[in-house]
C-alpha cells in the first residue's frame, strides 16, 4: 500500500501510478466531493470482485460507475432519454448519480445482476484526473467495511482497508460528507432512490419527482434495489444508537433527558445550541450543511468512547435534511422515536 498525499499539492502528474494501477486491476483508495471510494476498473470483473471481497459487501448490492467525461457515458449506458440528458447537463460533474440502461460491456457484478447502472462525475478535481489516467469508468462504493459509517478522510478508514488496496490518495477532508443522489427517471418522471446533496427541490426544476418510499423505511433482502446503500445495515457504529426528532426543541430536550437517565452510559449527538444542556455530548453543528459534512466522522468518534448508548438528535426532511435522515435512520437500526 502506498499513499499519494495530495493534500497541499496539485500535482497531478502523481496519480498516474494509481492510474496504471487501475487499468491492472487493482484496487486504489481516492476522495471526491461526497466521500471517499474505494475503485477499481468498472469494466474488469475479477477487479470489481475484490471491491466486495474487501468490503464484505454482498453482491446484489450495486456499484456506481465514476466517469470523468460525457463521452464515457455512451460506453457504458443505452437509449438515454432527454430529460436524462438534461439532467447529466445540470448536475454534472458533481454529487449526482442516474441510473440508466446499461450496456453489455458493464459486468453485471457492477450492477447486482441488473440491467441498468448508475453513474456519475464527480465534480472533485483528484477523482476526476484518477478517471481520467485510468482511462476507464472506476467501479467505486464508499470507502468502508460494508455497514460502517462512510469515510470523509483518510484517518478514518486507513485501518480498515489499508491492506487491501495498492494506493491511498489522501487529499484531506471531503467536502460534502454525504454520498450523492441516485435518481432514475421512469415514464419521464425523476424518482430518488437514494437523497444526497442534491434534493428534491433542486430535481423539481426539472419535472416531476418522486421520492422512493424505501428512503425512510427499512428495504427487506428479498428485494431488488437499483441504488446502493439502502438495502442492508449501513453507516453504523457498533454502539447501540436511538434518533429522536421533534420539531418542537423543548419536547426534544425533554425525550432525550429522558432517554438519557436510563442508561449509566449514554452519548448524546446534538447541536451546538444544544450541547450544554445534555451530560454526555458531541456536537454535529449548527446547520444541515454542518451535519452532513461532519455525521459520519462524529459516530466513528462516538463509536470509541465506549458507551452503552447513543442518542442522536434528528432534522426535519425538508433540502438535505431528507438525506441526513435516511443516513441516521439507517446508522440507529431505524429506532426511532418522533415526539
Amino acid at each position: 500500500m502506498n499513499i499519494i498525499d495530495m493534500k497541499n499539492n496539485n500535482n497531478y502528474e502523481l496519480l498516474k501510478l494509481a492510474g496504471n494501477a487501475i487499468k491492472k486491476g487493482e484496487l486504489v483508495i481516492f476522495p471526491t466531493e461526497t466521500v471517499y471510494g474505494i475503485g477499481a476498473n468498472g469494466l474488469d470483473e475479477s477487479a470489481v470482485e475484490n471491491i466486495f471481497i474487501a468490503k464484505g459487501r454482498k453482491t446484489d448490492n450495486p456499484l456506481i460507475l465514476h466517469i470523468s467525461n460525457i463521452d464515457m457515458v455512451n460506453d457504458i449506458a443505452k437509449d438515454i432519454t432527454y430529460l436524462e440528458h438534461k439532467l447529466m447537463d445540470e448536475f454534472w460533474p458533481g454529487p449526482f448519480t442516474i441510473v440508466l440502461n446499461k450496456k453489455d460491456v458493464v459486468p453485471d457484478i457492477v450492477t447486482g445482476n441488473l440491467n441498468t447502472v448508475g453513474v456519475r462525475m464527480p465534480l472533485n478535481d483528484i477523482a476526476k484526473k484518477l478517471i481520467e489516467y485510468s482511462n476507464v469508468p472506476i467501479a467505486a462504493p464508499s470507502a468502508n467495511i460494508s455497514g460502517k459509517p462512510s469515510g470523509t478522510n483518510i484517518e478514518d478508514i486507513i485501518d480498515e482497508l489499508k491492506d487491501k488496496v495498492s494506493y491511498i490518495i489522501d487529499g484531506g477532508d471531503t467536502k460534502i460528507g454525504l454520498e450523492s443522489t441516485v435518481v432514475r427517471v421512469i415514464d419521464n418522471n425523476i424518482h430518488i432512490l437514494r437523497p444526497g446533496y442534491i434534493t428534491k427541490e433542486d430535481l423539481s426544476k426539472y419535472g416531476n419527482v418522486i421520492v422512493d418510499k424505501h428512503i425512510l423505511n427499512k428495504v427487506e433482502d428479498n428485494i431488488d434495489i437499483l441504488s446502493p446503500g439502502m438495502k442492508y445495515k449501513h453507516y453504523a457504529p457498533n454502539t447501540k444508537c436511538i434518533l429522536v426528532y421533534s420539531n418542537d426543541n423543548n419536547k426534544l430536550i425533554k425525550k432525550i433527558k429522558e432517554l438519557e437517565s436510563q442508561y449509566n452510559k449514554c452519548l448524546v449527538i446534538t447541536n451546538d445550541n444544544n450541547i450544554k444542556l445534555f451530560n454526555n455530548s458531541l456536537s454535529y453543528g449548527s446547520s444541515k450543511e454542518d451535519i452532513s459534512h461532519s455525521i459520519f466522522k462524529i459516530l466513528r468518534e462516538a463509536d470509541k468512547m465506549n458507551v452503552d448508548i447513543i442518542i442522536i438528535e434528528g432534522v426535519d426532511q425538508k433540502d438535505i435534511g431528507l438525506a441526513i435522515m435516511n443516513r441516521l435512520l439507517r446508522a440507529c437500526s431505524y429506532n426511532y422515536i418522533e415526539v
